[in-house]
């Protein structure tokens, strides 16, 4: 589907730049978060109920009428799909819920981040959906809450987002995710002023100022993916683009955990603990890493796209002409006997 730019964001009460660059420091032992980034005094009090149960209470408020045009059975091929601006069903949350079940599909997107980067997302999520915010999003219950196989779904422009309580097996955040943000225009300039995903793209940019002449040589590329909705997270290709980490010093791995530590780090901790779960038991050393300098804006050496790919592992950062991030981990498929 297409992506249409967005109104300019207002300044005046958000999140600096330089704020989000000196989020560059999040680890995945130990996240350090920016100075001035909203933080919540107590997480617990912030999300009363986790997700998982504010799903559940929502599905029982649905009306015969709401569950027509939003409930799946599980199986529902629908569920899997994954876009960077759509709109999963026709369900938007402030035209077909009530203000208490619209309060539940909030705190249930807000709880499925971290506390010191809920605000955060839920300003680029209001900024990029135009004048209606938030409630120009779309929402899908697949399964029925409470049975052990559900998932609930949102989706709108730059994200889709997923809670599933671990009834997809094996599948980090129960499927493919997408989030991004255009945060003054369409076509953003260099150094993507005042984007919120921008910081993690330089922390890619310090590994790939960690390599050696010949590293640099084979972690450069000219042939970054295409955009297809979800043939875009596709995982099981043959070839890995880019350099493999077991080409790489110990001291340059750890940079790449860094990097995933800043994709992980707006996420709550469920989700990021299953992630590397899934990342180590395929290995970190199956992982390759790419970047793409035909699509480098400003032609300043800073490279906007690139990848971290691995047999059961894709996260694709695209960030020309604004940025779009796909993601997509899971276990390593069992082979049959």
């Amino acid at each position: 589907m297409s992506d249409h730019p967005s109104s300019h964001l207002s300044t005046g009460n958000e999140v600096s730049r330089r704020d989000f660059l000196k989020a560059t420091a999040v680890t995945i032992a130990s996240p350090s978060i920016a100075e001035g980034l909203p933080l919540h005094q107590d997480p617990q009090e912030a999300v009363k109920k986790d997700s998982e149960t504010l799903v559940k209470s929502l599905y029982e408020t649905f009306t015969p009428e709401q569950k027509k045009i939003c409930a799946f059975p599980f199986g529902h091929p629908l569920r899997s799909k994954v876009d960077n601006n759509w709109f999963i069903t026709k369900a938007r949350v402030d035209k077909t819920f009530t203000p208490d079940q619209q309060a539940m599909i909030r705190e249930i997107f807000v709880g499925l981040h971290s506390p010191d980067y809920a605000d955060v997302v839920m300003k680029q999520v209001e900024h990029d959906s135009g004048n209606r915010g938030f409630g120009n999003c779309s929402i899908a219950i697949f399964g029925e809450p409470g049975t052990g196989k559900f998932e609930f779904v949102l989706t709108g422009r730059h994200v889709t987002r997923r809670c599933d309580g671990d009834s997809v097996k094996g599948m980090a955040f129960g499927g493919p995710i997408f989030y991004g943000h255009a945060a003054h225009s369409f076509n953003e300039k260099p150094d993507h002023p005042d984007n919120a995903y921008w910081f993690q793209a330089l922390r890619a940019n310090k590994v790939f100022g960690a390599l050696d002449g010949k590293q640099r040589k084979l972690a450069l590329r000219n042939d970054p993916k295409k955009e297809r909705g979800t043939k875009t997270v596709e995982l099981g290709g043959k070839e890995l683009p880019g350099i493999s980490m077991e080409q790489l010093s110990e001291d340059q791995k750890e940079l790449v955990r860094r990097t995933m530590g800043d994709l992980l780090a707006p996420f709550r901790k469920a989700d990021v603990d299953e992630t590397m779960k899934c990342i180590e038991t395929s290995g970190f050393d199956q992982l390759s890493m790419a970047f793409y300098q035909n699509r480098d804006i400003g032609k300043d050496g800073v490279w906007d796209v690139w990848q971290l790919q691995g047999p059961d592992m894709l996260w694709f950062f695209r960030g020309a002409p604004h940025v779009h991030a796909w993601a997509h981990v899971r276990e390593p498929l069992r082979k049959k006997s």
